[in-house]
């Protein structure tokens, strides 16, 4: 292994994979000598960030297994949708630790929603148990498409004052304004999609062996995302996995909310389908509402939701044969068994056998907890990949 590639970080991130976790299996993975293996260990249990399998924070014995401290930090995450907004404290192993839901009107504008969160973050670090010192980042998951460099949503329809918005410049502010006695360096903060989010935390916990996964959220709106041999695939500018603007033949009088017509969220979204009930007579406001009354049993959103899942259904068809996963999870206010119904029955009629001959289309294991887990994990993730945690043990010992 190249001496580059054998810094603290790329140690760590040997343990933290599980490929050498004691001191002998750090060498004969590196080449590195025994003494070189030590100075770079000694940074990490400086920083906190290992302990031996018996939990102390020391070096311990040579042969002493080495696994990551995930109680050294915390992160916050965010799971920010249309009407109401979950945010959590986690460990770094993805447990929450504390967490709140309340109604929060994503039309409010960027500046209002993000100084109402910031403004639950102090109770919610107490409710943890947690020093503000010890938050290491901040994970948002937006429902629309994100420019990953940036963090800036782009364009997103059913996202109305954000296009372009620096949200993470701006959540740092808002932090930094309800959390005065927080450290003086900006806390990171990253913003994906909440398609990828959950994706990604539902391929992680609960697929991990799947090197092909689709995840479909369809709530007020309808995105897809994708996992490939274990990273979100987010095309050039994040706008991969968006197929609710997919356009449908024979629908050119959907009026969507991109402006466009046909798109196949104007026809088969929780929106949608909240327009079609309180048409029929049954008041309904949102996916969210949509959702209670497929709980209840109300019979037309039973059987708008399975006619939403058969067009769907029409779209996964393409998306399943160009990628050929493993694993297509349904999430999302509708995913109950009639919309699941719906989108096997057009899967499995019109793909090509061989292309569902190894797929398993399931509902999320996570639920609403799915955002929260995977924006909590793209932050552990980026600040703890190997050129991260070098530059920040730098900074550390600068």
């Amino acid at each position: 292994m190249p001496a580059n590639q054998a810094s603290p970080g790329h140690l760590l991130r040997l343990i933290r994979d599980g490929q050498a976790t004691t001191r002998g299996e750090l060498q004969h993975a590196t080449g590195l000598s025994r003494s070189t293996i030590g100075n770079r260990l000694d940074q990490l249990f400086a920083a906190g960030w290992l302990r031996d399998a018996t939990g102390t924070s020391t070096g311990g014995r040579p042969s002493a297994r080495l696994e990551f401290d995930s109680g050294h930090a915390v992160v916050i995450a965010v799971d920010l949708e249309t009407r109401h907004s979950r945010a959590a404290v986690l460990d770094l192993a993805g447990r929450i630790l504390a967490e709140r839901s309340e109604p929060l009107l994503i039309a409010d504008g960027p500046d209002k929603v993000l100084d109402t969160l910031a403004g639950w973050f102090p109770g919610l670090l107490e409710a943890a148990g947690a020093e503000p010192a010890r938050l290491c980042g901040i994970g948002l998951s937006v429902p629309g498409p994100v420019d990953w460099a940036t963090g800036q949503v782009i364009q997103p329809p059913i996202m109305p004052g954000w296009d372009q918005y620096p949200i993470p410049e701006r959540m740092q502010q808002a932090y930094a304004r309800h959390v005065p006695e927080a450290a003086t360096t900006p806390v990171p903060v990253l913003v994906d999609n909440d398609a990828n989010l959950m994706a990604y935390a539902e391929q992680r916990v609960h697929y991990p062996d799947c090197s092909a996964f689709v995840l479909v959220k369809v709530s007020t709106g309808i995105g897809a995302g994708v996992v490939v041999d274990g990273e979100p695939y987010r095309g050039i500018d994040g706008g991969a996995g968006d197929i609710g603007h997919i356009r449908l033949h024979d629908r050119a009088d959907a009026l969507c909310m991109c402006g466009a017509y046909g798109c196949l969220a104007a026809v088969a979204s929780g929106r949608a389908i909240a327009g079609q009930l309180t048409s029929a007579g049954i008041p309904t406001t949102s996916g969210s509402d949509v959702r209670e009354r497929l709980a209840d049993g109300q019979p037309d959103a039973v059987r708008l939701a399975r006619e939403a899942g058969r067009r769907v259904g029409e779209v996964l068809v393409t998306v399943v044969t160009l990628l050929n996963p493993g694993v297509l999870v349904l999430a999302g206010d509708l995913a109950g068994t009639p919309f699941l119904t719906g989108v096997r029955e057009l899967l499995y009629q019109r793909a090509m056998p061989r292309t569902t001959a190894h797929l398993n289309v399931v509902t999320s294991g996570l639920g609403d907890q799915a955002a929260l887990t995977g924006a909590a994990t793209m932050v552990v993730e980026q600040l703890y990949a190997p050129d991260r945690a070098d530059d920040r043990l730098a900074a550390m010992n600068g």
